[in-house]
């Protein structure tokens, strides 16, 4: 059997071997516009944009493109999610940068929006394509409207009046001989988004309930539940500054509260206007807020409910950019009847292309802890702290990934073949 693995796998390499040998010219002429298609915040369906857009050069890396194609996604007050595509002249187009924007409303299937991005990109490469040879086999058409078609002569209106309705849910249910899970969650939201104002509230609900049978007699149930409910309203005051007001209840037996009620009201600026969203974000937000706890079961400080004030301090950067995408932010709080009961948490996510197909990966956050004040006084039992039923006292906590992906080889990626799926074997 080892004889015939080692004559497989000696056949492949030799044929892989002579295939590199054979390989004497580039696959395409070079007149052909190369593009890097870039879509790091969405899944692109590559496969589908080589068939549909053969006219071009698809490159595995941006330093071989000569247009770089930059696609960011965010989500519209109606529920639907809004493309934009950023062209960006590489080589002999550098310094030209054109913008185009595709919206999929909530209803779109996944083919629909591929088709609306191919379009988009077909609209995006025509002016790029002018003075290479493929210029001369490119037509356009335009479909003229049905001759009873109606114009609009005003905006059209919305019964809904903006509003867009969600409701979700979800069961899960697992199970062994000696083991079972039960999984339920539930939610209903409404919002109604415009450029001045922006209103929503929002239901949910989740619970958990998993057996373990330690032996013929013995078994041991944990459970955890979670209800919440939340409304706010937010106020453009200007390309740069924002207001929230926000009231929220909920019910979490992890964390002791058996009510948990909030008000608080806030401001945002932006240093970069928000027209910019799609590709960069600097942001600054400051809220203070009322809270009333009720809890299960008395706390550390010796409660069973409490009335308490506190304010938070965030600042984050959000960017998408050519040489990668960032996330990053610190986001303090502290309880004003208690000065020392504060939390600090910094968090992020990075991914920099260094150098030709070399990628690196940062994620994670680490936080500091002193306002864990909704403790049980009482302790957990080992059972509960092995099934993490509720919240356990820490001074921090921290969570961190670091990765990176290197590829090499033809710049071309032109070709589709989707036979047994990526080729990979698993056993």
């Amino acid at each position: 059997m080892a004889v015939v693995v080692l004559l497989l796998l000696t056949l492949l390499t030799g044929s892989a071997l002579f295939t590199v040998a054979q390989a004497q010219d580039p696959p395409h002429a070079p007149e052909r516009l190369h593009i890097f298609v870039d879509c790091p915040q969405t899944r692109c369906d590559l496969d589908y944009f080589r068939r549909e857009i053969a006219f071009v050069d698809y490159v595995r890396d941006r330093n071989d493109a000569q247009v770089h194609i930059l696609v960011t996604e965010q989500s519209t007050g109606g529920g639907g999610n809004a493309y934009s595509a950023s062209f960006i002249g590489l080589g002999r187009f550098a310094g030209r940068v054109d913008t185009l924007s595709y919206f999929a409303p909530d209803a779109s299937t996944e083919d629909e929006v591929r088709f609306g991005l191919a379009r988009m990109f077909k609209l995006g490469l025509v002016s790029f394509i002018t003075g290479t040879p493929e210029a001369d086999r490119i037509t356009i058409s335009y479909e003229e409207p049905a001759d009873d078609a109606v114009r609009p002569t005003s905006p059209t209106i919305d019964p809904w009046n903006f509003w867009v309705f969600e409701v979700d849910g979800e069961t899960y249910i697992s199970g062994e001989s000696s083991y079972q899970n039960v999984d339920l969650g539930a939610g209903v939201s409404a919002r109604r988004t415009t450029d001045a104002l922006k209103l929503g509230f929002a239901l949910d609900g989740n619970y958990e309930r998993s057996s373990f049978d330690l032996d013929s007699v013995t078994t041991v149930t944990s459970a955890q539940e979670s209800y919440g409910a939340n409304a706010f309203a937010v106020r453009s005051l200007g390309p740069h500054w924002g207001a929230r007001a926000a009231l929220a209840a909920n019910r979490s037996s992890y964390d002791n509260r058996k009510l948990g009620l909030r008000a608080g009201v806030g401001l945002e600026y932006d240093v970069f206007p928000y027209t910019e969203s799609a590709r960069r974000l600097l942001t600054l937000r400051y809220e203070v807020g009322a809270n009333h706890f009720k809890y299960d079961e008395e706390t550390i400080f010796g409660v069973m409910d409490e009335t308490v004030l506190d304010h938070e301090l965030e600042i984050s950067l959000d960017a998408i950019q050519p040489w990668g995408e960032t996330g990053i932010g610190l986001r303090g709080r502290q309880y004003l009847d208690d000065l020392g009961k504060t939390s600090l948490r910094f968090f992020g996510d990075v991914e920099v292309r260094v150098v030709r197909g070399l990628s690196l990966e940062l994620d994670g956050s680490i936080s500091r802890i002193r306002d864990q004040r909704y403790l049980p006084a009482g302790g957990l039992t080992p059972e509960e702290i092995l099934l993490r039923q509720q919240d356990l006292a820490t001074d921090y906590r921290y969570e961190v990934s670091l990765g990176f992906s290197y590829s090499f080889g033809s710049i071309y990626n032109n070709v589709v073949n989707r036979r047994f799926g990526d080729g990979d074997i698993s056993f």
